[in-house]
């Protein structure tokens, strides 16, 4: 990752200008580079119930509360404090509060976004509450796998006392995708590409047959072919298998052939995701996307976010060359289970 020192916009707005430029074929033109950084979430808040939009004064109380925390976590750290316990000290922090990232990584927006003039409470707008849909029996199952698997590791070797095979650290490919520095986390580089804490960045390179999109974090590459057709249902992607069409002057994605491990949390290789791109003006796209995976959910949900242009530039994101950390997290596992295995001899 790296640290941007970026304009401060107070929010980005969707405005309608003039017809937008066009390529050589006659199609809008998409190509730029984007920065979809955003306060507002995913999924609505609960208070917010069936509310589509914020006041005016809502949205400004949001900004100014994400401001305030942001410089409240940046002040100078003390250069006398003491080591954190062994561990970590019980806390909400990452790990037990021994680590994670403080603010100055931290770029998630300034402000909501505002379409048809109104702020958003969240990206997802069917279901109307701006929730997703319940999940399946399946999803449930596999939800809750997945968080007694992946929980922190509070400095013990819970998969041996608890029984756990495989461990969560028996092999490297059975870490998240994110961590061995393989996709973007939170869905960033998609399908549906979606804001995350940082390195928010899109890069759109449109030709008449292909259309490119980079993502910042992991430089996620999506090559998608248009008018094509997708492959074979046994050739499975870390992305899936992008197909683009025109619309009129939308530009329509199908992307199918997930591998089992979407870079969407909880989805599987029975994703499909279709999302829309319309510019609205010189300066901003539309993006929309529904969401489909009978395996884990009820049933579809979709969403949309403004994708604003900017001047900024895309830096490599040089995610821990190598996987050089993977050699401390394999190791200490190890230790662990040494640890708790001489804890049962000696009962």
């Amino acid at each position: 990752m790296h640290i941007r020192v970026a304009t401060i916009l107070a929010a980005a707005v969707v405005s309608l200008g003039a017809e937008p430029q066009r390529t050589p074929d006659g199609r809008p033109d998409l190509s730029g580079f984007y920065d979809i950084a955003t306060l507002t979430p995913l999924t609505r808040p609960g208070n917010l119930a069936d509310r589509l939009s914020l006041s005016d004064a809502e949205a400004q109380a949001v900004a100014q509360k994400a401001a305030a925390v942001k410089a409240a976590t940046s002040s100078a750290s003390d250069p006398n404090r003491k080591a954190p316990p062994e561990g970590g000290d019980g806390s909400e922090g990452a790990y037990g509060n021994v680590g994670g990232y403080n603010s100055v990584w931290i770029d998630n927006g300034v402000g909501a976004f505002k379409i048809d003039g109104k702020w958003r409470t969240s990206i997802i707008t069917e279901p109307k509450n701006g929730r997703m849909p319940e999940l399946t029996p399946q999803g449930k199952a596999r939800a809750a796998e997945r968080a007694i698997y992946n929980r922190p590791n509070r400095g013990d070797a819970f998969w041996i006392t608890e029984g756990i095979s495989p461990g969560p650290y028996d092999d490297p490919e059975l870490r998240p995708t994110a961590e061995r520095c393989l996709l973007s986390f939170g869905s960033g580089g998609g399908p549906p590409m979606l804001p995350v804490l940082y390195n928010n960045l899109k890069q759109i390179v449109q030709t008449k047959n292909t259309v490119m999109i980079l993502n910042e974090m992991v430089h996620d590459a999506r090559v998608i072919r248009i008018n094509g057709k997708h492959e074979a249902p046994d050739v499975r992607r870390w992305l899936g298998d992008s197909i683009g069409k025109w619309e009129g002057d939308t530009f329509v994605v199908d992307t199918t052939n997930f591998n089992d491990m979407p870079a969407l949390n909880g989805a599987t290789r029975n994703l499909h995701v279709i999302e829309r791109f319309r510019r609205i003006d010189a300066k901003s796209l539309l993006y929309s996307f529904t969401v489909e995976d009978p395996t884990v959910w009820s049933k579809p949900w979709s969403g949309e976010i403004l994708w604003p242009a900017t001047n900024e530039r895309i830096f490599e994101y040089a995610c821990h060359e190598g996987n050089y950390s993977f050699v401390g997290i394999l190791r200490g596992a190890r230790l662990l289970e040494v640890e708790a295995e001489k804890k049962k001899a000696a009962k």
